[in-house]
C-alpha cells in the first residue's frame, strides 16, 4: 500500500471535505454555559438562596454539513482501513451535529449516550460498571482523606504562580513557544486545552498535583495529538477531536498521568464523583441536589458548581437525564491500560507510538498499521518522554498484570 494507491488519494481527499465540513461541530465548546450563570448561581448561593440556574442554548443548524457526512460516509470504502475510518468519524460528527441542534432537551442525553456511553455499562473485560468502579474509588479516596495529604501538598498553588511554572515545563519539553499557557476569567472549568493554547481559570487555587496532571493529561496527550494530527500529510483530521476519540482520549491521558506518578486519590475521587452525579441526574436529580452532592463530597462551591455543570451541559438542569461525557475516564482508562499491556506483550510497542500521531480509537491503530508501515501515514513528531522509556513501562505494567491476581481479602490483616 502506497501514496500512488488511487485508494489512498480517494480517501485522503474524502478526509479533506471531512475537515472542512466538521469545522463548526464544537460539541464542548458550543454547549458550555456562559460564565456569567456561575456568577449569577454563586453569589445567590453565598445569600442562601440556592435556584436552578436559567441556560437559554443558542438554535443550531446543522444540516448541510450533516448532508455533507453523509456524502463522505457513501463515497468511502467500507472495506478499506481509511474508508471505514471515515465512515466512522463521519457518523460520529453527525451524531455531535444533531446533539448541538438538540441542546437544552432531554434528547441530549440519549445522543451523548451514543457518543460516550453511561455509567451503568460495564468496564472493559465484563468487569464492574463503571458506576461500580467509581464508587470504589469514592470509597477508598474517603478512608484515606485524612491520611495520604502531606501538610506541603495542601498549600495551595494561585493560576498566575502555575502559569509561570507550566510554561516554563511546556517550553523546555517543545525547546521553544509551541503551546502558550493563558489565564482566562471566563472559563468554568479549572483548565482548559487546544492544541496550542492551554486556559486557566483566573483566580483559581490548584494543588501541587496539578502541575503534573495538567503536563502530563492536557499538554501531552490532548495538545501533542492534535499537533501530531495536524501534520499528516495525508489524513489532517486527526487533528481534530473527533467524538468517537473521546474515551481512548481521555482513557490516553490518564493512563499518562497515572504511569508518571502524577494521579493522586484525590484526582480519582474527582472523576468518580461526577460520574455518580452522572448516575443520578439520568435517575432525576436536578442541578441543586448535584451541587449539594458535590458540595458534601468537599468540594468548594465554584469548583462544585463547575463539576455540577459538567454534568447539565445541554439537558435541562431539572433533572432526568445528563452529558454522559465523563463515563469515558475509567471506561477509557482501563481499556488504554489493557491496550499497552497487550502491546508490549505482542512486541508491537511501535502502535503504543502511533497513537500519539493524531486523534483515533484504539481500534484505529491496529486497522491502520499498514498505513503506518508503509509510510502513508507520518509516525509522531513528538512523544512523551515515559513512552520512549519502554522499560520503565514495561516494568510497571508487569507489576499491575501480576498485582491484579492478588486477592486482598484473603490476605490476612
Amino acid at each position: 500500500m502506497a501514496r500512488s494507491d488511487p485508494s489512498i488519494a480517494h480517501h485522503a481527499a474524502l478526509d479533506a471535505r471531512l475537515v472542512a465540513a466538521v469545522r463548526g461541530i464544537r460539541l464542548l465548546t458550543l454547549s458550555s454555559w456562559p460564565a456569567a450563570v456561575q456568577a449569577r448561581f454563586l453569589e445567590e448561593a453565598a445569600r442562601g438562596t440556592l435556584a436552578l440556574p436559567q441556560v437559554a442554548y443558542p438554535r443550531h443548524d446543522f444540516s448541510a454539513e450533516r448532508s455533507a457526512l453523509a456524502g463522505i460516509a457513501a463515497a468511502a470504502d467500507p472495506a478499506h482501513p481509511l474508508g471505514r475510518y471515515l465512515r466512522d468519524s463521519a457518523r460520529s460528527w453527525d451524531l455531535a451535529a444533531r446533539l448541538l441542534e438538540a441542546l437544552g432537551t432531554a434528547e441530549v442525553d440519549a445522543l451523548s449516550a451514543q457518543l460516550f456511553g453511561t455509567p451503568d455499562q460495564p468496564m472493559p473485560g465484563h468487569g464492574p460498571s463503571v458506576r461500580e468502579a467509581a464508587r470504589h474509588f469514592i470509597r477508598i479516596a474517603q478512608e484515606m482523606d485524612h491520611e495520604l495529604l502531606a501538610p506541603e501538598e495542601q498549600v495551595p498553588v494561585s493560576a498566575a504562580a502555575l502559569q509561570l511554572q507550566l510554561q516554563g515545563d511546556l517550553d523546555g519539553f517543545f525547546e521553544g513557544r509551541v503551546i502558550r499557557v493563558e489565564l482566562d476569567p471566563q472559563l468554568i472549568a479549572k483548565a482548559a486545552a487546544g492544541a496550542t493554547r492551554i486556559r486557566l481559570r483566573s483566580g483559581a487555587s490548584f494543588s501541587v498535583y496539578d502541575r503534573a496532571q495538567l503536563f502530563q493529561h492536557e499538554a501531552l496527550v490532548h495538545s501533542l495529538t492534535a499537533l501530531n494530527g495536524r501534520v499528516q500529510p495525508l489524513l489532517p483530521s486527526l487533528g481534530l477531536s473527533s467524538p468517537r476519540s473521546t474515551a481512548t482520549q481521555e482513557g490516553l491521558a490518564t493512563f499518562a498521568e497515572q504511569v508518571t506518578g502524577s494521579i493522586d486519590i484525590q484526582r480519582l475521587k474527582r472523576i468518580s464523583l461526577r460520574i455518580e452525579a452522572i448516575a443520578m441526574a439520568r435517575e432525576g436529580a436536578d442541578f441543586i441536589e448535584v451541587f449539594r452532592y458535590f458540595r458534601a463530597a468537599g468540594q468548594p462551591m465554584p469548583d462544585s458548581f463547575a463539576s455540577a455543570q459538567r454534568v447539565f451541559r445541554g439537558v435541562p438542569a431539572t433533572g432526568g437525564g445528563a452529558f454522559n461525557k465523563d463515563t469515558v475516564y475509567l471506561h477509557g482508562l482501563v481499556a488504554v491500560h489493557t491496550f499497552f499491556r497487550r502491546m508490549l506483550r505482542e512486541e508491537k510497542l511501535r502502535y503504543c507510538h502511533w497513537l500519539f500521531a493524531g486523534k483515533m480509537t484504539l481500534g484505529d491503530v491496529e486497522a491502520l498499521a499498514p498505513l503506518f508501515e508503509a509510510g502513508v501515514l507520518a509516525p509522531p513528531r513528538w512523544l512523551p518522554p515515559w513512552l520512549q522509556r519502554a522499560n520503565g513501562l514495561a516494568g510497571t505494567l508487569a507489576f499491575s498484570l501480576f498485582a491484579n491476581r492478588i486477592r486482598m481479602d484473603r490476605i490476612p490483616g
